[in-house]
C-alpha cells in the first residue's frame, strides 16, 4: 500500500514519526512535507498529497497541521478526495466507515503524538462499509 503524506511546521514531529511506523509495516510512503519547524504554507504541502489521492497513484493520504483545519479544506478542493478532519480514533473509524474518507487529517496541536499513531492505523485497518453510506457518498459533489 502507498501513502502519501504532507504537513507544515506545526506537524513536522508528527509526520517524522508516522512516515517512521509506516514504513516499519512495510508501506510505501510518498513524503511531501517539511522536515523543519520554520513557517510554511501548509497548501503547499497539502496539494501534492490531494493530487495523489485524486489521480490515484496513492490509496490513501494522510496530512498534518496545527488545526488540521486549513489542511482539510484545502485538500477537499481536489475532485474525489474526501479528507476527513479527526482527533480520536472513533472517529477516524466513522470517517472511512460511513463516508469512505481517503484522506486523513490530523490537528497536531490538539492531538498526542501516539493518539495520532493510533488514528492512522485506525484509517489504514478500516474499510468503507458502503450500502446506504454509498447512497450518501454518491451525493458528495465533484468539486
Amino acid at each position: 500500500m502507498t501513502i502519501s503524506i504532507g504537513n507544515d511546521h506545526a506537524g513536522t514531529e508528527y509526520k517524522q514519526a508516522i512516515v517512521a511506523h509506516l514504513e516499519a509495516k512495510g508501506f510505501i510512503v510518498n513524503n511531501y512535507g517539511t522536515n523543519t519547524n520554520d513557517s510554511v504554507d501548509y497548501p503547499d504541502f497539502v496539494h501534492p498529497v490531494a493530487n495523489d489521492v485524486e489521480s490515484k497513484t496513492v490509496d490513501l493520504g494522510i496530512i498534518v497541521c496545527g488545526s488540521g483545519n486549513g489542511a482539510n479544506m484545502t485538500a477537499n478542493k481536489h475532485q474525489g478526495v474526501r479528507s476527513a478532519l479527526c482527533w480520536n480514533k472513533e472517529i477516524v473509524a466513522l470517517a472511512r466507515q460511513h463516508n469512505d474518507a481517503n484522506i486523513l487529517s490530523i490537528p497536531a496541536r490538539f492531538t498526542a503524538q501516539q493518539q495520532a499513531i493510533e488514528m492512522v492505523d485506525t484509517f489504514l485497518n478500516t474499510e468503507f462499509e458502503g450500502g446506504r453510506h454509498q447512497n450518501r457518498v454518491d451525493k458528495i459533489p465533484l468539486s
